[in-house]
């Protein structure tokens, strides 16, 4: 099995400081929609083929995949298991208004009441990598998704410990992971060749 995880473009209300969750996404900025049309064409342009493309029920992880869909001839199919951490009451409010605690040092404690924890998002994720590998054997898979679940892919697979490192993931970058014999291998991490050489690439 082939994997392709890619985080969405750049959100509105990741410009705006504002917590992305259902309530709180209103979709990509015009600079995200021209980094997922980047994605697309650079895709196109390679003759990538994929059998399956999913999404995250967020609107920014939506508009990114419709986007690439476009170009590979897909429907996009929306999986809730791929959205970000689930924020709780927190979600639509300023990040500043908030107590932003160290969520490695306290693993279980939500992000806000009615949100996750980092271990039950981490349970989710690997529980849906697991599910694409037993029902994709052999196939290219794209998943559209967010930076947290990409980092978790790879805290998982090379057991690193919480709080270790920081992956820094960038806007419709490609992270590619092949299933061979039950194991996951690395084929590349944050591949943004696409948004190079103008003003697409943006540090977040």
């Amino acid at each position: 099995m082939r994997l392709l995880l890619i985080r969405h473009g750049e959100s509105i209300c990741g410009v705006n400081g504002i917590v992305g969750g259902e309530r709180g996404c209103t979709g990509l900025t015009e600079r995200g929609l021209a980094q997922a049309r980047a994605l697309r064409d650079r895709l196109t342009n390679e003759a990538f083929a994929a059998d399956v493309i999913y999404t995250s029920t967020l609107p920014r992880a939506v508009q990114t995949a419709e986007i690439v869909a476009d170009g590979l001839g897909l429907p996009p199919e929306q999986d809730p298991n791929l959205r970000e951490f689930i924020p709780g009451e927190m979600d639509g409010t300023p990040w500043e208004a908030w107590d932003r605690f160290d969520v490695s040092a306290e693993p279980d404690r939500p992000m806000s009441p009615g949100g996750e924890s980092l271990n039950v998002f981490k349970a989710r994720v690997a529980a849906l990598l697991d599910r694409f590998a037993a029902d994709h054997p052999g196939q290219t898979v794209v998943a559209v998704c967010h930076g947290g679940v990409i980092g978790t892919s790879i805290y998982r697979a090379f057991g690193i410990p919480d709080g270790l490192i920081w992956a820094d993931i960038d806007f419709t970058s490609i992270t590619e992971w092949r299933r061979e014999e039950e194991r996951w291998r690395l084929v590349r991490f944050n591949d943004v060749a696409h948004l190079m050489g103008g003003d697409l690439l943006v540090r977040t």
